[in-house]
């Protein structure tokens, strides 16, 4: 590795005049790229024989021959006839799903071309309130590359129905909004309340939009009638919950951006960008993001990259799909003079790209610094430290016991009938589902044969030691084993999923253990453990540790028959009581079709 990179940007009034005297060849540049192909993202176009001059990591001139802002300390790279692309920008993402730090998620993305990122840390802040936030906050300070901090709106995300283990209102969230890194406000979950002027909703977006920063959204259903018209008025500017083309018109009607997601399990691009390339909706209005990412796909497949070159084979114009990523975003957030394309007087955060198609990556700049060459990172960036009341957050109250997973019967002996959360693969939803299950001695049997396992929800915040326990249908498993999980969106207490109890107490005493992370256990033996010790959520480890133990994580849930694509995530959202249609959580199951709790039992 080269040097450690640092942080040394200025404010853009700190270096008005320098840009100047660059651009007028008064004063010679920092670094100058020769030769390059501009996308330039505001007028559409590709602009051969382009310089680019760079100093105190902002563009200072972008045009023909940049041969007067050259001086004898100049930096010269030569682009060779290569595109020059504004670094990518994700408008919406959890950190924490990608199981890692923030300075490890960033060295993992930034070979991949991401140089902003607009984050939302409500799974720490479910664990550890207003002091994880800002332990994610300060973190994100430190950063060569920009990466913003939303703070998070729903904690719990849904009141009534969940707890969590912490709790935000309208006086924490105008507290933060001072901050120095806060750009808005995460994603408002909580629909139903945004509809019905729930008081804390009304004062949180109230204190978002008076210190006039963005308010994220997340309407989570499929109904684009009066419930969704109130959920606009009152405040959220985005969402990202779409599936449809018909979900991204309305948003875009609306006046919101309509946010297409592309993450480990949630593919919702190809049908929403239907929109824009069969029904003519300005691309302006549409916005690509990840939401959630975990380190094997990261480390492997790529992130926003990955995302634009999946816009892209699905028939979108390359430029266009970049203005989704770079200068859609940027403007929505109000950091269009900052970020989000190439011309002067913006943050010098550039690829050099060989091929706009297939977006290949050949360097990627940040504020005027080599970040990565060919997909590797070009120097260090120094970890952090995060403090010890971020660890042991994993508190059960007691050794779990195959007797506490055990689901009752009305009933001695025959059958009765169940709800069932339905998996649906690569997607967030689930399906509220039932089943016909046999009783004997008076415990309710799963059905293997036909996908109905069970899943519990164990406590594990405040050492209740209380256990809901229901069934779940599509991961497949065959064979006795157990995965369990302390990243349990969003509450984060724990969820168990298995074929026998007794692998099912053992997978949750594992990770009681450890201090949190996710195992998959098969006849009592351990197959794969992926530590999460800092807040149950992420490992200090590098990426790709990491992604190693992760990918070991997916050969055992294969090895146990579940062929589902990325079934992780799929596990690690079915306590997501803010999305359609059943999910369980330490209140009980939850119809979030209606927001009631509803009974294990038809």
């Amino acid at each position: 590795m080269n040097a450690e990179i640092r942080d040394t940007l200025k404010p853009w009034q700190d270096s008005q005049r320098d840009l100047v005297n660059v651009a007028m060849g008064r004063k010679p540049a920092d670094l100058v790229v020769r030769d390059g192909r501009w996308v330039n993202v505001h007028s559409g176009e590709i602009i051969d024989g382009t310089d680019l001059a760079v100093i105190d990591g902002r563009f200072a001139y972008c045009g023909p021959d940049a041969g007067h802002c050259i001086g004898e300390d100049t930096v010269v790279v030569d682009a060779g006839g290569r595109y020059l692309v504004p670094g990518l920008c994700d408008a919406h993402m959890h950190i924490e799903s990608g199981m890692l730090t923030v300075t490890e998620f960033v060295r993992a993305v930034v070979p991949h071309g991401t140089t902003s990122m607009f984050v939302d840390p409500h799974e720490i802040a479910n664990v550890l309130g207003l002091d994880g936030v800002r332990m994610m906050h300060d973190e994100a300070l430190d950063m060569p590359v920009n990466v913003f901090v939303q703070m998070p709106s729903c904690v719990p995300s849904a009141p009534g129905l969940e707890h969590a283990g912490a709790s935000l209102g309208p006086q924490e969230i105008a507290e933060a909004m001072a901050w120095p890194n806060i750009i808005g406000l995460g994603e408002v979950m909580n629909f139903p309340g945004v509809a019905a002027n729930d008081q804390t909703m009304v004062g949180a977006i109230a204190a978002t939009v008076g210190a006039g920063k963005t308010v994220g959204g997340h309407y989570a259903s499929p109904d684009l009638g009066i419930p969704f018209h109130g959920y606009v008025a009152g405040g959220p500017e985005d969402d990202h919950e779409g599936t449809r083309a018909e979900d991204a018109i309305a948003r875009v009607r609306q006046g919101m951006k309509a946010m297409l997601r592309l993450g480990s399990a949630w593919y919702d691009v190809a049908e929403q960008i239907k929109a824009v390339t069969e029904h003519g909706i300005d691309p302006r209005n549409v916005i690509l993001c990840t939401d959630d990412c975990h380190s094997g796909t990261l480390v492997h497949e790529g992130h926003m990259d990955r995302v634009v070159r999946h816009a892209i084979a699905q028939g979108l114009n390359p430029v266009t799909a970049i203005q989704m990523a770079t200068l859609n975003t940027a403007q929505h957030f109000r950091l269009e003079r900052e970020l989000g394309s190439i011309t002067p007087g913006r943050r010098a955060d550039f690829l050099i790209v060989s091929n706009l198609a297939d977006l290949a990556i050949d360097e990627v700049w940040a504020r005027g610094v080599k970040m990565a060459v060919d997909g590797k990172l070009a120097g260090e960036i120094a970890p952090y430290d995060y403090p010890a009341a971020a660890r042991n957050t994993v508190r059960l109250g007691k050794g779990l016991s195959a007797d506490d997973f055990v689901v009752e019967a009305p009933v001695n002996e025959g059958a009765v009938d169940v709800r069932v959360i339905g998996v649906i693969e690569n997607q967030a939803p689930t399906r509220a589902l039932e089943a016909t299950l046999h009783v004997k001695g008076g415990v309710v049997q799963m059905d293997l044969q036909n996908d109905v396992c069970q899943i519990a929800l164990v406590e594990r915040h405040r050492g209740t030691g209380a256990v809901t326990n229901a069934f779940v249908s599509g991961f497949g498993y065959a064979g006795d084993c157990a995965m369990a999980s302390t990243v349990a969106h969003d509450s984060h207490h724990m969820i168990v999923v298995g074929t026998n109890h007794d692998d099912m107490a053992k997978a949750a005493n594992v990770l009681g253990e450890v201090g949190g992370g996710v195992v998959m256990v098969s006849k009592g033996e351990v197959l794969a453990l992926v530590e999460l010790p800092i807040a149950g959520l992420m490992s200090d480890e590098r990426a790709e540790t990491v992604a190693a133990k992760a990918e070991r994580l997916g050969e055992a849930m294969r090895q146990m028959g579940c062929t589902l694509n990325n079934a992780y995530m799929q596990h690690s959202l079915l306590a997501l009581v803010v999305i359609p249609e059943l999910r369980i959580s330490d209140v009980g199951l939850v119809d979030v079709r209606t927001f009631e709790k509803v009974d294990v039992f038809v």
